[in-house]
């Protein structure tokens, strides 16, 4: 019984180092470090949740369960490590005390500082100061380790939400360049490529180091940021596929930066994409699609400057660089079902097209006409106003006054 008390003190070390490998690499290490242990706890939750979405078919259901995917994400690192730092002291404690049952019981009451029972010997009351000492630094680490994710979830989130009216919900690259030529707002655009690439740095560097942010899902159903910056980036390309000569210098950098960006991210969660795909490697948008969009350009007033086909190749050399990443992502995700984003899981196939508000322009003279007519209404009212006020007082006009 001494020697299998002593195997487990021997256990219970490589359990702590486990665990604070895992706990200083998840909080404290300012960089992906990809602990093993917090590898694993973030599989089992996320194919927890994959247990009860996979029977769910409407995708707004699917949203409400899985925005609860992050917050027990964050739950079960918590759990698991005070768990494991639980069990590792309380088998550190066994050769001391003599039975498990007694090592537990003095685990317990030092590591949530009870003081209930009180060790004895300087190796079981060292020990007993290390053991609160670690489960004080576990919860402190990870309130503080709070402020610094939800800060990097704003930041992400406040362009995201900007796209909902300038990309539609769910976001969309042709129609981000719809909408801008409607609106008459295309000289904007180079500035609106300097955010996202600004952005793509920042969700980067952010989701990487602390990967739990991947599966923080918007406030929107509709929203997210994978189909956010997949739009963006098609807009981009469509840009200068279309119209390399009036395409603001600050489309390229976006691309690069984005798709750097999505491959670093698909990377942190395993998916495999190539690094260096050739240009003419074949992608899953297909040229259908793209005339599509084209002929949804013309008919708001967009100028080609480039054949068409011509365009689609230069299309083409642009998205292979980041397509399999961002469908990698979207299908690992379940992001919104948006057009151009990929297939979705158990072969859904269901689609959501981004709808449009009314674009409405006054006609000539339309302004003054609408002046006019209120001007009318509001001389109108006042007349019947006073028409009863009128015949308000010769109602209550006394006899003989």
């Amino acid at each position: 019984m001494v020697a299998v008390s002593w195997a487990g003190f021997a256990a219970g070390i490589a359990i702590l180092l486990l665990t604070a490998t895992s706990v200083f690499g998840t909080l404290v290490v300012p960089r992906a470090t990809a602990p093993r242990l917090s590898v694993l706890i973030t599989g089992v939750v996320h194919r927890s949740f994959l247990l009860f979405t996979d029977r769910v078919d409407d995708y707004l259901a699917r949203d409400r369960i899985e925005a609860l995917n992050g917050p027990a994400l964050l739950i079960g690192l918590l759990v698991a490590w005070v768990g494991l730092v639980f069990l590792g002291y309380a088998l550190l404690f066994w050769p001391f005390v003599g039975s498990f049952g007694s090592a537990l019981q003095i685990t317990g009451s030092s590591m949530f500082t009870l003081g209930f029972t009180t060790p004895r010997g300087t190796a079981p009351v060292a020990l007993a100061f290390l053991c609160a000492m670690s489960g004080l630094v576990i919860v402190a680490l990870q309130i503080a380790y709070l402020p610094t994710l939800y800060a990097a979830f704003n930041r992400r989130e406040t362009l995201v939400t900007m796209l909902a009216f300038l990309g539609g919900v769910p976001a969309w690259g042709p129609e981000v360049l719809i909408r801008h030529e409607l609106i008459d707002n295309k000289e904007r655009l180079g500035w609106f490529y300097e955010r996202w690439t600004e952005w793509a740095a920042d969700v980067s560097e952010s989701h990487t180091t602390y990967p739990q942010l991947l599966y923080f899902r918007s406030p929107k159903a509709l929203r997210s940021w994978v189909i956010g910056l997949l739009a963006v980036m098609d807009a981009a390309a469509l840009h200068l596929s279309l119209s390399p000569i009036t395409a603001p210098a600050s489309a390229r950098p976006l691309l690069r930066m984005g798709y750097v960006a999505l491959r670093d991210l698909a990377g942190t969660l395993g998916i495999a994409v190539d690094p260096d795909p050739d240009p003419a490697d074949p992608i899953q948008l297909s040229r259908t699609e793209f005339d599509d969009a084209v002929e949804r350009l013309r008919a708001v007033g967009w100028k080609l400057e480039r054949y068409q086909d011509d365009a689609w190749k230069h299309f083409h050399g642009w998205r292979v660089n980041y397509e399999a990443a961002a469908y990698g992502l979207a299908l690992r995700l379940d992001a919104p079902p948006a057009l151009w984003s990929g297939p979705r899981r158990k072969g859904r196939n269901e689609v959501i097209i981004p709808a449009r508000p009314s674009h409405r322009v006054p006609l000539e003279g339309e302004k003054e006409k609408l002046l006019q007519s209120g001007a009318k209404r509001r001389a109108a009212r006042r007349a019947a106003e006073h028409a009863l006020h009128a015949h308000h007082d010769e109602a209550t006009e006394t006899p003989g006054s």
